[in-house]
């Protein structure tokens, strides 16, 4: 069996010819990449629920917006909770998956995390594939794989971060954040 390196933290990002409707556009945060699969979170897919609507403790440390993101197509009824706390260990109630980013423990009371949380992003689902699966989709140029910055989790436009992701690139990929939305319009 082939070595699968570890893509843990880095940014999937949809390339123009991605088809998939659950991925058009999208920045995905690889929480978990190895050999048994891979699973991250959709960064820019917000939805019009509100934070306090669902896990009301957790509403007043939720970034701007506050609202629940859609993080994937699988498990919509669990939610995940993504904060960037920088520097040392990070408080009980957050495990670290890649620099300043990890995840929170929604179970455990928010006065744990407060006074140390950077940014908090509460998503409903997530994005799974399984052994071997990710990186077929990656030898068929369905992703760019690019390096996250801590700032990708709390983008304050969600909306835009598709485009910006691409366009910090120092590669031709920066010309791709112009791709049109709908190239038959051109």
């Amino acid at each position: 069996m082939t070595e699968v390196s570890s893509l843990t933290g880095r940014l999937l990002v949809a390339t123009p010819a991605l088809t998939d409707p659950n991925f058009d556009r999208t920045v995905v945060l690889l929480l978990d990449h190895d050999e048994e699969g891979s699973l991250g979170i959709v960064l820019n897919r917000p939805t019009p629920v509100d934070v306090g609507d669902v896990l009301e403790p957790w509403a007043a440390l939720a970034g701007e917006p506050g609202v629940v993101f859609q993080g994937g197509p699988v498990s919509l009824d669990a939610a995940l909770g993504v904060a960037v706390i920088p520097g040392g260990e990070g408080p009980l109630g957050w495990r670290r998956v890649h620099g300043a980013i990890g995840l929170v423990d929604l179970e455990a009371p928010p006065e744990l995390l407060a006074a140390e949380l950077g940014s908090l992003r509460i998503f409903a689902g997530y994005s799974g594939w399984g052994p071997g699966q990710l990186e077929n989709e990656l030898e068929e140029g369905a992703w760019y794989v690019v390096e996250s910055e801590p700032g990708d989790v709390s983008a304050p436009d969600p909306h835009r971060l598709w485009r910006a992701v691409l366009r910090r690139q120092r590669s031709e990929l920066a010309m791709v954040a112009t791709y049109p939305d709908d190239p038959s319009l051109n």
